[in-house]
């Protein structure tokens, strides 16, 4: 049994298999949770600023959320599920859900799929071009989600 694993493992070190890599890893910008604080916090001022009290969603760029936030005053029906699904619809296919809901609303009606929502008010996060997250915003009309969500990417 030892002589058999001596030369297993001396054919795996022979092969380059338990060499060290060559090339360093790679790795990918990353919205971290301060970030996406900052996002939500700008979203909310802005927000409060114009009377709009809506739901904010920030997830990472697989979709998965980061942070939630339901101002005071918003619609409790569906406002975090749709924030959540705008953000995850426009971190997956980056770019604005409202596009998608353009593609969805002119014929193109195989973009609808369970879990995402194309609907006004979600937009890519991006760190030097790349995108790692996004923000959604539901709670008031779509066109006060969007600009809602514009107002946290330019703070």
């Amino acid at each position: 049994m030892i002589r058999r694993l001596t030369v297993v493992a001396a054919a795996l070190a022979a092969s380059g298999v338990l060499a060290e890599p060559t090339t360093a890893p790679t790795t990918k910008p990353t919205l971290s949770l301060t970030e996406a604080k900052q996002l939500s916090a700008a979203a909310q001022a802005y927000a409060a600023q114009h009377g709009w009290p809506c739901s904010i969603a920030i997830v990472d760029d697989g979709g998965w959320p980061v942070l939630t936030a339901r101002m005071d005053g918003a619609p409790v029906v569906a406002g975090i599920e749709l924030a959540q699904g705008k953000a995850k619809t426009a971190a997956i296919f980056k770019r604005s859900s409202g596009d998608l809901e353009t593609s969805v609303n002119s014929g193109r009606a195989a973009a609808i799929t369970s879990g995402f929502v194309m609907m006004k008010g979600g937009l890519p996060v991006k760190s030097n071009g790349v995108v790692v997250g996004a923000i959604g915003v539901s709670g008031d009309t779509p066109e006060h989600d969007i600009r809602i969500a514009m107002a946290a990417l330019e703070q």
